[in-house]
């Protein structure tokens, strides 16, 4: 039956990847009010695509959310598993087309991948799960739920809504999310831990309208300077998080090269890593903070002024076993702690998502293990951490307490997911097409 499976993913995949190219075409960044037609003609495609797989499909949203498909497909064997599969169509917005080497929303592929916004998050993931039921067709081993969300890419803010809406429409024994990568070409991975978000922009004011810098400067302290200092106060010399009450733990022993990470950050030569524990801990079990974005005059243009206000966009990533309160309670006693000389302080909060902790045991873990060991030709997938955030996991696992968790995806390490040249490496995408279809007729035997 596996062998058959093989021959089958060299048929599928063809027409697979055409549908992939029809998804990749459509500009559905959530993000852009003015691109919400393009956001429904995605899920409008997407439902089309499932329904002649012979899926009951629908579009749905809650509290003015964007359209999610979901869809339906019984298996002709009684007694059945249901998994429910999960991507979504939304895509980052492809920002400065000048810095892509090809249209961003036109495929092109290049060396064995595919490039184009959505190419690999996740418009990949929904093209695996077709290819997967496609394999299978009418034979379905389990019964299978399609959740295709329409706005990851902002936060998911009507998941939680969405997902009581549909709690029994969407109850399922094992959920697959594709919606995270592998650990390098060739070697699968499941993940199994993802650090949390904390956002927030930081304010500091030292005057109610500014100043000549020259009248004034040597005794009123300007914003920026006085925003630099509290910014700075938030790590220690070597680059740790210095906010007390963070939490911090341990991760597991996966060696990471260190040619194999400058190459990845794209770190310039002279860097020196930041920070103290093993890479992987730094990277997945520990937090982060980063100045993501600032508020204050452009160099260019400037005036010899003081200015009054700045504000600087502070993302936390927490550790998995943190929680977003406890966390941004954390910072804020900081920053109201640290602003230097008096200065006026406000806070505001951004967005958050949990982390999240998979214990990935018991019989569909076992059995996505052998599916990828199968399809990577005898390589089995280690359990890996994840720096970013990505929160509904953490809606899933309150949602459907009961449910195995399976967390993997298309990407692999030079992806390039909301950058410039996001790529997808279509030999890979190959065997994530093999090892799903697999893990369903494994699941079907369970």
């Amino acid at each position: 039956m596996t062998h058959d499976l093989r021959a089958r993913v060299r048929d599928v995949l063809p027409g697979v990847r055409r549908d992939l190219d029809t998804l990749v075409r459509i500009q559905s960044v959530s993000a852009d009010p003015a691109r919400a037609r393009e956001v429904q003609r995605s899920a409008e495609t997407v439902r089309d695509l499932f329904a002649a797989e012979g899926f009951d499909v629908q579009i749905a949203s809650a509290d003015g959310g964007r359209p999610a498909v979901i869809a339906h497909k019984r298996s002709v064997r009684e007694g059945a598993q249901t998994v429910l599969l999960y991507a979504h169509h939304d895509v980052q917005p492809e920002n400065d087309h000048s810095d892509w080497d090809s249209p961003p929303f036109e495929p092109t592929e290049r060396d064995g991948r595919l490039y184009a916004r959505g190419a690999a998050d996740d418009k990949a993931g929904i093209a695996a799960h077709l290819g997967a039921v496609r394999i299978h067709g009418d034979d379905l081993p389990v019964n299978v739920v399609m959740f295709i969300e329409g706005e990851e890419e902002v936060g998911s803010g009507s998941l939680p809504a969405l997902l009581h809406q549909h709690l029994d429409d969407l109850r399922a024994d094992v959920i697959v999310i594709a919606d995270s990568g592998n650990w390098d070409i060739g070697v699968p991975a499941l993940t199994t831990s993802l650090r949390g978000l904390v956002r927030v922009d930081v304010e500091v004011r030292t005057l109610t309208h500014a100043v000549h810098s020259g009248m004034w400067g040597g005794l009123v302290p300007d914003s920026l300077m006085t925003l630099s200092r509290l910014v700075a106060s938030c790590h220690d010399d070597e680059g740790n998080v210095a906010v007390e009450g963070l939490y911090a733990g341990p991760a597991a022993e996966v060696d990471y090269p260190a040619e194999r990470l400058r190459a990845e950050s794209g770190a310039v030569p002279s860097v020196r890593w930041i920070g103290s524990g093993s890479t992987v801990e730094r990277l997945w079990t520990r937090p982060s903070l980063s100045v993501i974005g600032l508020t204050a005059p452009k160099a260019e243009g400037s005036s010899n002024t003081l200015v009054p206000a700045a504000t600087a966009r502070l993302s936390l990533r927490i550790a998995p076993g943190d929680t977003v309160a406890d966390a941004r309670a954390a910072l804020i006693r900081h920053l109201e702690r640290h602003v230097p000389w008096g200065a006026q302080l406000t806070v505001t909060p951004v967005d958050s998502g949990e982390p999240t902790q998979i214990d990935a045991t018991g019989p569909a873990y076992d059995a996505a293990r052998a599916a990828f060991t199968e399809a990577w030709d005898g390589t089995a997938p280690i359990d890996m951490g994840v720096g970013g955030s990505i929160p509904f996991i953490a809606e899933f696992l309150d949602a459907f307490p009961e449910a195995s968790v399976l967390v993997t995806g298309v990407e692999d390490p030079d992806t390039r997911a909301h950058g410039a040249n996001e790529g997808l490496h279509l030999a890979e995408f190959e065997r994530v097409v093999h090892a799903e279809a697999l893990l369903l007729h494994k699941l079907g035997e369970l």
